[in-house]
């Protein structure tokens, strides 16, 4: 999964950037018309799910406090599932990236959004997700290096559950 991380740089990518939240003066509405691309709230998803057409890219922000299964009968349909970092210290979306990904088999894009580090890449890759959207003074560049830091890993990811000693070709 390392390998096709890719970083959203807020100050500089937000036109190539096709995702995008619907609200009004006084917040996210509620009701939305389905449009291409739209990163929708999970409260906005549930509203529009029922008429939301197939063949239309959607996303959905899922709240680090909500259970995945919030969201398990919708999977196919989700384009991208944007999971939040409301602090770099709070790391419940690790598991729900995790849990995406190999307990109900997610393929589609996982976004890290929020309080996203540097220093956290290493881990947000080994743990499912493929894009990150970083904090405002993080350096994209500097947060593709630290996927170089480490050549492999003794424990089991997303991207390879076996432990190091476990693959063929391990040292014995």
């Amino acid at each position: 999964m390392s390998g096709s991380m890719k970083f959203v740089d807020p100050r500089h990518d937000c036109p190539r950037d096709p995702w995008h939240t619907v609200g009004g003066e006084d917040g996210p509405l509620v009701t939305v018309t389905p449009a291409p691309h739209l990163l929708l709230s999970l409260q906005q998803w549930h509203s529009a799910r029922a008429h939301w057409p197939a063949d239309l890219p959607v996303a959905v922000t899922l709240p680090n406090d909500a259970a995945v299964e919030e969201l398990v009968a919708d999977l196919p349909r989700l384009t991208m599932i944007a999971l939040q970092f409301p602090k770099w210290t709070d790391g419940r979306a690790y598991s729900q990236a995790r849990l995406l990904r190999t307990r109900w088999r997610y393929k589609g894009e996982l976004r890290a959004t929020g309080e996203v580090l540097v220093d956290m890449v290493p881990l947000l890759a080994r743990t499912g997700f493929n894009v990150a959207v970083l904090r405002h003074d993080q350096s994209p560049e500097a947060a593709a290096h630290t996927l170089s830091f480490f050549p492999g890993h003794y424990q089991g990811d997303v991207g390879e559950h076996r432990p190091l000693f476990a693959r063929s070709g391990a040292a014995q």
